[in-house]
């Protein structure tokens, strides 16, 4: 029960120890001392609330709203003490703002409850008591065996025991969870392996020691001890042995496997854990904007209880005849009379707050996402996918960017590889109709023309062929001579790879005649030119990022133990002893200078103890719980030595479709553009210069290749100096990853200034933690600038969340960057469209709400305010309670909404067209303190024009009918608020430039509505109201032709100032987007004119030509007038009959 209730309050209780040890079957041992570990069920939970936990929930987060807590005080203040207005008026709007913002959060978290009732309801099979049960997926325990068959998903994080095949492999696809299609091999231990029936299964002794549950897909460190008959066999775990929750089983037909992480301990479920919440400069701007007006309600409220005091002064108003004290108050302390009045002018003038704000902006960024998935100009229909938005909160961010980070492969590239060039022991060869052929040899030529290889040649392509991840389609492995012609050449097999570079090289080296044709349990087999032989695979030393190469043992037909290694040539050509490694060097420059991407490719022999020693090195490191990718870092790089060079492969990636427009758009727009790449120094300068990154004229400065802090600094010194002497000449910088973690070290402010002096900055072999550094830097420096992501890896993940947006590429590295992106493309040709039109919408959208809802704030509260010098600060309302509860919640807020969602203030083709209007809404323009002091200061004009302008009408006479009816306060306060309402209505209509249906419903329906709704509350005597002293001050009010008048010229004269303010900033300081109008809107003149003019012409064609026919044809009997394309036939000379 306890840990129920710590569940449902949030409360994980920790594990006690940093593995965990799971008996198969859950087969716990006899003795008494054994205490069984605790696990999680199998239950996914991605809801956010219970049942139990909404309303305290919900109310917790709604409440830590500045606004929202602020509108409780006022409501509690109301409760508490006599204020001037009722409590509904705060209260009320509160409610419906809470509630609406809990209904929509609720109904959100009832579709998660739904999904995740469908998963955790799910049938499966688990082995218990000898046989296959059928259970739901939330009953799976960890320990229980569970059987899977083909294209079923795997229900936990299962470790492989068995399969339908004799060496214990499945081929899973992870598409689900990092997006990569290919299949991936896992094997079972051969121990368990050959338990491929429930009976045998349910026989099994076995112990797994694992560590304790996390996030990181691809690591997994483990141990199974099998206990047969008297002895006691310890195998290692990796992730090779490990198949995740949401994975897909294919090519096999079942598995059997061991669950042993459950539920919310899976490494999918501890992958959904929410990333760091990322605020927009504009919820910044609007927390400010709230601080100020929270200083000038304060402001107000003061003054208002000080004057109130210093009139009271006078003992004639301090206890007038008409309104007598009690003796309460006569003898209540006065520092409490103070702090009374005080509280009852802050809920009087409370609502220039705007407690809508809130609800009304959450609702414009949930609904305006909507157009970033809708819009068919984002849609690639090559791959079906659409821009998908994973979080509606930085939309307007998505119009004020600065910085663009961008990866380089498979984002500014296709990643899809051809292979070009290769160099084998010194010398280049290129392929050339299904051949290879050295460089300088032609088809025809003597040496050119071979249908054998040489013996290096072969080992080459043979080291390709062995040292990699790729898998073949089932169905061709199967026949293994099915696939091949007479000639020995292979016809294509169908590969599956991780590794867009892997796929390239083993296609490759399979069309000129060394066919990797697929594994069978431990043995991988090769065709050299139709000659089968077979590889048994010893050891796979697995990539990763630190090393920068794979490697594989291998024991050949021949019996020798041999090991072959590719990776980057900074992480081989080092551990080469032997070959040709400088000629190879020069050909890797060559190859990167050209844009390929190169691999270097070395293999080692190993004598029989040389090896012996190696697998005893790995079994111990492989074995190990604590720090075993440590220990297993120490022994892969003692196996990678004393290589021997075999050569390099050079492999092309081609530009994606429009990047280099793409960049220079950007450029245009005053956005800078850096490439953060793991790719060589050559191989990046060349793809930067291609796509327009660097452009030909640009002084490419370079920092590279430094070992010391002393030679970086100077560096850095010398290339600022050269920058400020060719201060005209456009510069573009070059950074390898040592050099600039050496400039980060101790010259971060040298280098920073270096880097915003220049036009392109391109940093190159960089990990994927240096890249978030890189973000980081220019996010922290002293301008605060604006940075977006864009990425399609795994090892762009950290950047993307690091940057202010984070834009995933949805390529073919898997889906880790989309997952953990704020907004999903498929190309990044469509960045520019996704910035200049729906980032300039947005913000210019978001802006003019934040800064209109403040505007109609305080045009609704300063008459309030300055009606208190008139009724001696009696803290008299000057609205109607209904009036003030309803203005902000329906008066006023659809015009506004619907401004926020439809507004498009320049048409989105010249937007795309003209990049350089971007620059118009950069750094925060129309939401600083200018803007905002304009709008304030116009909130104040108007609000001054309808208490005076009404003031005038009603001041001196308030006698506005025939008959000489009085009219009293509630008819004053009345024409206030119904010139207020109509003005800010206007005011809204002023700002939009794009009308649609909806506009005009809800701009001209909210001021009928108003009118139509004081009618009805002010002309019906309402039972359920305790008073009602609105009753027919509206109709009386409207029967009055001075008041028709008076509402009519102040509207005018508030709005006309305003008109005035734009046609003169329009005409004498137009901005570019102004500019951009007014050309749009004579195109749209000239547009119109056009077809005016063409219809004029084709109808005066139309008539002439009728005419003339007709005139024709009567002499010959025909009465029927030939128009249109008759016409054209027939205007030849009648054939008369006479």
């Amino acid at each position: 029960m306890l840990r129920w209730v710590r569940q449902q309050l949030g409360f994980d209780p920790p594990h006690q120890s940093d593995t965990r040890t799971i008996y198969i079957a859950n087969r716990f041992p006899q003795h008494g001392h054994y205490v069984p570990q605790k696990f999680a069920d199998n239950r996914i939970i991605s809801s956010k609330y219970t049942v139990w936990n909404f309303v305290p929930k919900n109310l917790f987060e709604q409440f830590r709203r500045v606004a929202n807590f602020y509108f409780l005080i006022i409501f509690l203040v109301q409760l508490m003490i006599d204020t001037p207005t009722s409590p509904i008026t705060s209260g009320l709007p509160l409610f419906f703002v809470i509630t609406v913002t809990a209904i929509k959060q609720g109904y959100e978290d009832w579709l998660r409850h739904k999904a995740d009732n469908e998963v955790n309801g799910a049938p499966v099979y688990v082995v218990r008591s000898g046989g296959l049960v059928k259970t739901r997926s939330k009953n799976i325990r960890v320990g229980d065996i569970v059987r899977v068959a083909k294209d079923e998903t795997f229900p936990a994080d299962l470790v492989l025991l068995s399969s339908d095949r004799v060496d214990g492999s499945c081929h899973v696809t992870t598409a689900s969870l990092d997006g990569e299609t290919n299949l991936k091999t896992h094997v079972a231990v051969p121990e368990t392996a050959v338990l491929q029936s429930v009976a045998n299964l349910d026989k099994l002794v076995a112990v797994i020691e694992c560590q304790q549950p996390e996030a990181d897909l691809y690591r997994f460190v483990g141990r199974i001890t099998v206990s047969q008959q008297t002895e006691e066999i310890v195998r290692p775990l990796g992730p090779e042995s490990l198949l995740l929750r949401g994975a897909r089983l294919k090519n096999t037909k079942e598995i059997f496997g061991v669950a042993v992480y459950t539920g919310m301990e899976t490494k999918m479920a501890l992958n959904y854990k929410s990333k760091s919440q990322k605020r927009s400069a504009v919820e910044k701007s609007m927390n400010s904007f709230l601080i100020i007006y929270l200083i000038i309600l304060l402001f107000e409220a003061i003054l208002s209880t000080i004057l109130k005091y210093a009139w009271q002064a006078e003992e004639k108003w301090d206890e007038p005849w008409y309104n007598g004290k009690t003796e309460h108050e006569r003898n209540s302390s006065k520092i409490l009379r103070f702090i009374s009045d005080f509280l009852a002018f802050l809920v009087l003038y409370n609502f220039i707050i705007p407690i809508s704000l809130y609800v009304t902006v959450e609702m414009q960024k949930f609904l305006g996402s909507f157009f970033i998935g809708w819009d068919l100009d984002l849609y690639h229909k090559e791959t079906n996918q659409r821009a998908q938005v994973n979080t509606s909160d930085l939309n307007e961010e998505l119009g004020q960017v600065e910085y663009v980070f961008t990866d380089k492969t498979g984002t500014l590239t296709e990643n899809e590889m051809q292979f070009r060039e290769c160099s084998i022991n010194g010398i280049k060869y290129q392929e050339v109709n299904g051949k290879l052929t050295p460089e300088g040899f032609s088809e025809d030529s003597p040496d050119g023309n071979r249908h054998s290889l040489m013996r290096e040649e072969e080992l080459f392509l043979k080291a390709v062929c062995l040292c990699h991840t790729v898998q073949i389609n089932a169905d061709q492995t199967d026949g293994a001579d099915g696939p091949w012609h007479a000639n020995g050449i292979a016809s294509p097999l169908e590969y599956y790879a991780s590794s867009p570079d892997e796929k390239a090289l083993v296609e490759a080296a399979s069309r000129v005649g060394v066919v990797f044709t697929g594994t069978s349990g431990d043995s991988m087999e090769v065709k050299s030119l139709g000659k089968p032989e077979r590889y048994k695979l010893l050891h796979v030393l697995e990539f990763d990022p630190n090393r920068r190469r794979m490697s594989v043992i291998v024991e050949s037909p021949s019996g020798e133990k041999l090991l072959f290694t590719k990776g980057a040539e900074s992480s081989i050509l080092p551990r080469s002893k032997s070959g040709e490694i400088d000629k190879t060097r020069i050909h890797v420059d060559e190859f990167a200078l050209k844009g390929l991407r190169t691999l270097c490719i070395a293999y080692r022999r190993f004598t029989p103890e040389e090896y012996q020693e190696i697998g005893k090195r790995l079994h111990e490191a492989r074995t190990a719980l604590q720090q075993r990718e440590e220990r297993l870092a120490d022994v892969f790089n003692f196996i990678e030595r004393d290589l021997e060079l075999l050569g390099a492969t050079g492999v092309e990636d081609k530009l994606q479709e429009k990047v280099q427009e793409t960049i220079e758009a950007l450029r245009v727009a005053g956005i800078k553009v850096w490439v953060l790449t793991g790719d060589k120094h050559e191989t990046a300068v060349s793809v930067s210069l291609s796509c327009g990154h660097f452009h030909r004229t640009m002084n490419i400065l370079e920092l590279v290749q430094h070992k010391s802090d002393s030679t970086c600094a100077e560096q850095l010194r010398q290339l600022a100096k050269r920058i400020k002497e060719d201060h005209v000449i456009q510069h573009g910088l070059v950074v390898d990853g040592t050099s600039l973690s050496l400039a980060l070290r101790e010259h971060e402010k040298l280098f920073m200034e270096v880097c915003k002096n220049c036009s392109a900055v391109l940093c190159c072999r960089m990990a994927p933690l240096q890249k978030a550094k890189v973000v980081r830097l220019l996010k922290t420096s002293p301008e605060k600038p604006i940075t977006l992501a864009i990425g399609d890896g795994a090892n762009d993940v950290s950047m993307i969340q690091e940057a202010h947006v984070g834009i995933g590429i949805m390529g073919k590295e898997g889906r880790q960057a989309v997952r953990n992106s704020d907004y999903a493309i498929a190309r990044f040709k469509f960045l520019s469209k996704l910035l200049f039109v729906h980032g300039h919408f947005y913000y210019i959208r978001i802006a003019t709400l934040v800064q209109y809802f403040f505007y109609k704030n305080v045009c609704f509260i300063t008459p309030q305010f300055l009606y208190q010098f008139f009724c001696l600060f009696s803290q008299q309302t000057l609205y109607d309670s209904v009036y003030l509860t309803l203005y902000n919640i329906c008066f006023t807020s659809l015009p506004v909404l619907i401004y926020s969602l439809f507004e498009q203030n320049v048409h989105p083709h010249v937007l795309q067209s003209k990049p350089v209007l971007y620059r118009d809404i950069s750094k925060n323009a129309h939401l600083g303190f200018k803007p905002f002091l304009y709008w304030t200061i116009l909130g104040f004009f108007h609000a001054f024009v309808f208490f005076y302008g009404s003031y005038l009408l009603m001041g001196e006479d308030t006698s506005l009918l025939g008959n000489g009816q009085m009219f009293g306060n509630w008819t004053f306060g009345t024409l206030v608020f119904t010139v207020m309402v109509i003005t800010v209505t206007m005011k809204m209509a002023l700002e939009t430039h794009f009308w649609t249906w909806i506009n005009h419903f809800v701009t001209w329906g909210s001021i009928v509505f108003y009118f139509i709704f004081s009618l009805f509350y002010g002309g019906i005597i309402w039972p359920f109201l305790h008073t009602q002293d609105m009753y027919f001050v509206f109709v009386q009010l409207l029967s009055s032709g001075s008041a028709w008048f008076a509402i009519i010229l102040i509207v005018v004269a508030c709005l006309f100032i305003d008109v005035l303010k734009k046609v003169l900033y329009r005409h004498l300081q137009p901005t570019s987007t102004e500019k951009a109008q007014i050309m749009e809107f004579i195109g749209s003149l000239l547009c119109q004119r056009q077809k005016h003019l063409d219809s004029l012409h084709n109808g005066l064609t139309h008539l002439l030509t009728g005419t003339f026919v007709n005139a024709l044809w009567k002499p010959c009997g025909a009465h029927t007038p030939i128009v249109g394309s008759e016409a054209s036939s027939v205007l030849h000379p009648c054939p008369r009959k006479d």
